[in-house]
């Protein structure tokens, strides 16, 4: 499986990103990871993610103790999430 993988700076100071992971196979789109992250004291914390880790797509909200709460995203396919 091909992945393409993509980093955006989302702030003028540099301390906040979006990191962006698709999963290509025979130009199906079969993994998503889009997570954003903020710069704390030198360190990178991820914040919020959405991905299909577990074999559904959904979004984990990350707080400062690495606790994560699970939402799931009800979709058509992994397409749509990207839209």
């Amino acid at each position: 499986m091909g992945s393409k993988e993509f980093t955006k700076e989302l702030s003028l100071d540099g301390e906040d990103r979006l990191r962006i992971k698709i999963g290509i196979e025979k130009g199906t789109v079969k993994d998503v990871v889009a997570q954003y992250e903020s710069k704390i004291q030198d360190t990178w914390y991820p914040i919020v993610r959405y991905d299909c880790s577990h074999g559904f797509f959904h979004r984990d909200l990350l707080n400062s103790k690495g606790e994560k709460t699970k939402q799931i995203i009800q979709i058509q396919n992994l397409k749509d999430a990207l839209t």
